[in-house]
């Protein structure tokens, strides 16, 4: 068995790769890892997207948490960073998320978030694979009134809904706004949401059956949205992915307004009201070198985070500052939780609007985007993380990065999930790095695949 932790918690296949017994041991093993210190009967909440494979894993987790003591509360339905929220407000000892995000139907993961909603740290992650490989076997388990209870909460979208309303400071009423749901773990809350807010909602991605999540929908697939906030009349559209931890946008033309662009909106505001606390912001390495350079003009810092949303949030920790994000929209303002948020990112952003009182094409161009291209290598599974000791590779890599002369960079990455390395460059000329980045694929393809 290989590391099961990704780089978004456990994901795989349903039910071939991320089987019922393996969901069952992780049950198992998280109870007791993530309640280890506790001196009452721990509580675990679990909540789920709509794909057809979440009510088996669903199913086995329980199985597992409750066969060690502890006591499981099923939240339905709901987005991933729900359940860091109601962790903290229902006083949890963990929560878990069983999503596979912006995959495919077929694919499901499990994600845990600690009783103060925050992801797991690797060596906590790694305590919870050692229980499983090591010490699961021979467990003594509890008999009697010791074994955990299973309940559901019925309250869990309402508070969710009721957390999130107090962003949206000015209210929503003359507002059109296009959503699209994904078909996803938002498919319920955003829409009440936004109409609870006054806001006029056109609304795809809101009948999930269960298979559809994702499917040339949501913000993985994002001229659903260009088209729908254009046709529909939308002064504004949303985007979100299946687990809603993420979101994209769309202005009253259809253009995209993608993750940087959205934290350069969102940063400026917070700025500028002095809400910024730190004077940072934090991205990843594959943010645009154009919100650097947008940040660097109202006197913010920009920190660069490995990919990932978890690890956006150790650097905002560290830096001691309350904004962060992603390109694809994960976007984290600590003051408001503890996790990326589609919704509250969306609202935060349309609060802004409804202030100004401008089209959102006008607010919302704080950014000059750098041309960037992005490919994937595919490469064994078992070589993804050898990039780094190849020196051809990185050689191929410095070669076209001196070509910019300091005016665009080359990013390498392995894919947390997929056999993968993903390439991206970023400079002036779209022809230039087009060419660059398929030379340097079928570099990596050849020295790694």
């Amino acid at each position: 068995m290989g590391r099961l932790f990704g780089t978004d918690g456990v994901r795989g296949v349903a039910n071939t790769e991320l089987s019922a017994d393996l969901a069952f041991k992780l049950g198992q093993a998280g109870a007791l890892v993530l309640a280890a210190e506790t001196k009452h009967k721990p509580i675990i909440l679990i909540g789920k997207d709509t794909r057809i494979s979440c009510d088996m894993l669903e199913g086995a987790m329980i199985a597992g948490i409750c066969s060690v003591g502890a006591d499981v509360v099923s939240l339905g339905v709901i987005p991933t960073p729900a359940v860091a929220y109601l962790t903290r407000l229902y006083k949890a000892d963990a929560g878990v998320v069983i999503s596979a995000s912006h995959n495919t139907f077929e694919f499901n993961g499990v994600k845990f978030f600690n009783g103060d909603g925050f992801k797991l740290a690797d060596d906590v992650e790694d305590k919870i694979e050692h229980c499983i490989k090591n010490e699961l076997d021979g467990l003594e388990l509890p008999v009697g009134d010791k074994v955990g209870r299973h309940s559901v909460c019925g309250s869990a979208l309402a508070d969710y809904v009721g957390y999130l309303k107090p962003i949206c400071s000015e209210g929503l009423s003359g507002l059109k706004v296009a959503l699209d749901c994904a078909n996803g773990a938002a498919y319920e809350a955003a829409p009440a949401l936004f109409r609870e807010l006054g806001a006029d909602v056109a609304v795809v991605g809101e009948a999930p059956d269960g298979m559809n999540i994702n499917a040339s929908c949501g913000s993985t697939h994002i001229d659903g949205l260009l088209k729908l906030t254009v046709e529909s009349g939308a002064d504004v559209g949303f985007a979100f992915d299946g687990d809603a931890d993420r979101v994209l946008a769309s202005d009253e033309n259809g253009r995209l307004v993608d993750g940087d662009a959205l934290m350069a909106l969102i940063a400026s505001d917070l700025a500028g009201k002095g809400r910024l606390r730190g004077g940072a912001v934090v991205a990843t390495v594959m943010s645009n070198l154009g919100l650097e350079l947008a940040m660097s003009k109202i006197g913010v810092k920009l920190i660069r985070a490995p990919v990932g949303d978890r690890y956006v949030l150790e650097e905002m920790q560290k830096a001691s500052c309350v904004f962060g994000g992603e390109q694809s929209g994960h976007i984290i303002y600590t003051e408001l939780g503890t996790t990326g948020d589609g919704v509250a990112s969306a609202l935060m952003a349309i609060n802004i609007l409804a202030a100004q009182k401008k089209k959102f094409s006008e607010i919302a161009n704080i950014m000059t985007a750098m041309p960037q291209v992005q490919r994937n290598a595919r490469v064994a599974n078992e070589k993804k993380y050898r990039f780094l000791e190849d020196d051809v590779v990185k050689g191929k890599c410095g070669e076209i990065e001196s070509k910019f002369g300091g005016e665009g960079r080359v990013v390498i990455r392995p894919s947390g999930t997929e056999p993968l390395v993903r390439v991206m460059i970023e400079a002036k000329d779209i022809d230039v790095i087009t060419k660059y980045a398929e030379e340097l694929v079928k570099v990596i393809e050849e020295r790694l695949g």
